[in-house]
């Protein structure tokens, strides 16, 4: 479809549940996961949280192999953390294993969202600002709007930035001191990276030239109004 020129916006993905005798199904995987033994407590710990069960485990030459029977929801966003986890080293596969009863909540993504309170063009000063609360997702120059998702926080809690903001210029600064700010490299994220980072609340915006993440409520004060009516 971006191919074709099409433009869409994809919500975080669900999985498709049913009842039976009254209880809530679920779909389940079998994961078959071979990682150095070193990172095998990674791996374990970071399964468990997701509802996992280790069904059978292998020691062959240095390595582990692990066997899990796990929800399907709880590999939403886990394959960037695995590879982290296991520096690249791992190797996970997975199939279809039926269904089973509900396993409960399974938080997904741990981090925060730095977002955007601003609509304009992002700016170096800015984002140098923006870069001491988390880590970001957009350079000097890109577009960006209101409620438009910049960045990641590790606090887990979500922090509105303004990374349209510059420099007040005074008889004693120039504008171009701005070239003297150091911005740490930035790391586009894939379609299928996209997709693992959406938070419950946040949209993938598609387009033939750029991937944008975004709250479902743009505006603060209405996204805040929203929050606290939930809780």
């Amino acid at each position: 479809m971006r191919r074709e020129g099409y433009e869409l916006q994809v919500s975080p993905p669900h999985v498709l549940t049913h009842e039976e005798n009254g209880k809530v199904m679920e779909p389940m995987e079998r994961v078959v996961i071979d990682v150095p033994e070193i990172y095998q407590g990674n791996v374990m710990t970071a399964l468990g949280a997701r509802k996992a069960i280790l069904m059978n485990m292998q020691m062959m030459n240095n390595r582990s192999r692990l066997e899990f029977r796990m929800p399907s929801r709880g590999l939403f966003g886990y394959r960037n953390q695995f590879l982290t986890d296991t520096h690249g080293e791992g190797i996970i596969n997975q199939i279809f294993d039926g269904y089973d009863v509900w396993a409960g909540m399974i938080a997904n993504r741990s981090t925060g969202s730095l977002v955007s309170f601003e609509t304009g063009e992002a700016v170096t000063y800015g984002l140098f600002n923006a870069q001491q609360r988390g880590t970001l997702l957009v350079g000097a120059g890109e577009k960006v709007y209101e409620g438009m998702v910049i960045g990641y926080t590790a606090s887990g809690e979500d922090v509105d930035v303004n990374v349209c903001k510059t420099k007040h210029l005074t008889n004693t600064r120039a504008s171009g001191s701005d070239d003297a700010l150091r911005l740490i490299p930035i790391s586009k994220l894939s379609l299928e990276g996209c997709l693992e980072f959406l938070a419950p609340d946040e949209l993938l915006e598609v387009t033939p030239e750029n991937l944008r993440i975004r709250k479902q409520i743009l505006n603060h004060e209405q996204r805040m109004k929203a929050k606290s009516k939930m809780k």
